[in-house]
């Protein structure tokens, strides 16, 4: 297989604009997070993260 050096990767995400991430997720949905959150400003990301956080805190409590 060959895959391109990490450091092509993120110079051809930052030419398309779009999280070096992106380029290695495998499953759709989660390429489809990675893009929302590219484009999402760090304190909209802070409280995705809290959201999601607490999600799986409270699954895990419920067992």
């Amino acid at each position: 297989m060959h895959e391109p050096p990490f450091e092509i990767a993120v110079k051809l995400a930052e030419v398309l604009r779009l999280p070096a991430a992106y380029f290695y997720c495998e499953d759709e949905d989660l390429a489809g997070v990675v893009l929302a959150w590219g484009r999402l400003p760090k304190p909209d990301r802070r409280h995705l993260r809290k959201l999601v956080e607490a999600q799986l805190e409270e699954r895990i409590a419920s067992r």
